[in-house]
């Protein structure tokens, strides 16, 4: 649960973005989250929305996943886990922007104290995805569709 603790930090492989390239946003939906909450020792588990805009360099689509398991494979709060995500893709990629969005369940909240279910949403956004409301907007909008899945 928490081999995450005493792994590598990687390098992504990526690829040099052709010259007629128009930016536009990359986005892999529906991740699997499973990781284990640093204050209470238990499991929390959902799915990530990870987008980026590139600007020189773009990366395979299943290393986008990648990078979503490499941070939640150690005890951590999900807001660091978002943020984390974020940050390590712009430092590996240095896009114009990218943007996270986490939906999960928290053991810890559903069997401890308050002993409720309910899902927490953490987002993180960096580059145009914070400055540039339509970005942001599309952003939002792909990361709550439903039943994308489907194909």
């Amino acid at each position: 649960m928490c081999s995450g603790l005493g792994e590598k930090k990687f390098k992504l492989t990526t690829f040099p973005v052709a010259k007629n390239y128009e930016p536009s946003m990359v986005v892999l939906q529906h991740i699997p989250v499973r990781s284990v909450c640093a204050h209470h020792l238990m499991p929390f588990y959902g799915e990530a929305t990870v987008a980026y805009i590139p600007d020189e360099r773009l990366c395979g689509l299943s290393k986008l996943s990648r990078i979503v398991d490499y941070f939640a494979r150690r005890p951590q709060v999900q807001e660091e886990l978002t943020s984390d995500i974020t940050g390590f893709i712009c430092e590996q990629l240095s896009p114009l922007g990218a943007g996270v969005l986490i939906k999960a369940t928290h053991m810890c909240m559903a069997m401890r104290g308050v002993s409720h279910a309910g899902i927490m949403t953490t987002s993180s956004l960096k580059g145009v995805f914070l400055s540039d409301g339509t970005v942001r907007a599309e952003f939002t909008a792909l990361a709550h569709a439903e039943n994308l899945n489907k194909f």
